[in-house]
């Protein structure tokens, strides 16, 4: 049987998902859109804690480490709260919508991924994940390791946004919007998609 481009799902499962998203960098037949029957999940001190946010937002921002950058994203999409590493419960039982964040770094992207394989397991908290962005942990052009790392790590979500370093973050200038055209397109995907109505939640095999 051929194989998907994407590697967390098999030919014929992604045969049936859902149309390419914004940010997706993975042909429509290749997107993970919600939990994948058959999915192990990862060791107990790999996953994401939970908890219970107080308020409202229109978006959740995880960070899947310290460090991730969530509270920069924060900063940048309306109506958006970060959840403290943790996976957000919402108190009156409504399905939140997440992002969640890593940076460009073999530890950032190895707990991005434990923390996809444990969404894509079902053992996170019922929840909407919109996607998956990475942020450029140093100046510069990442290294090519990585960069196929993180599309491999991104194959896990259901839409990946690579986003390049902001020098001005460095400095503590965080008023106005990153320059760079990533992020133009990445806030206008988040404001769309915050404001959408969730897909419906779909089953999908893992590969072997």
């Amino acid at each position: 049987m051929q194989q998907s481009l994407n590697p967390w799902i098999t030919r014929d499962a992604a045969g049936s998902a859902d149309q390419e998203a914004p940010g997706t960098h993975l042909p429509p037949e290749a997107v993970i859109t919600a939990p994948l029957k058959g999915m192990v999940e990862p060791e107990a001190a790999d996953r994401l804690g939970r908890r219970t946010m107080p308020g409202s937002a229109a978006l959740w921002i995880t960070g899947a480490h310290g460090g991730a950058g969530e509270s920069r994203i924060a900063e940048l999409l309306d109506g958006a709260c970060v959840t403290d590493h943790c996976w957000p419960v919402l108190p009156d039982g409504s399905t939140p919508r997440v992002l969640l964040v890593c940076r460009a770094d073999m530890r950032g992207l190895t707990t991005a991924r434990n923390a996809l394989t444990q969404w894509a397991s079902g053992a996170a908290p019922t929840l909407d994940l919109l996607g998956l962005a990475v942020l450029a942990d140093a100046p510069g052009k990442t290294p090519k390791s990585l960069r196929d790392f993180a599309a491999i790590v991104g194959g896990g979500a259901p839409r990946l946004w690579t986003l390049p370093w902001v020098e001005a973050w460095r400095h503590g200038d965080s008023a106005t919007s990153p320059p760079a055209r990533e992020y133009h397109r990445f806030i206008t995907d988040l404001a769309a998609l915050a404001t959408d109505t969730p897909p419906p939640t779909t089953n999908r095999k893992v590969s072997p």
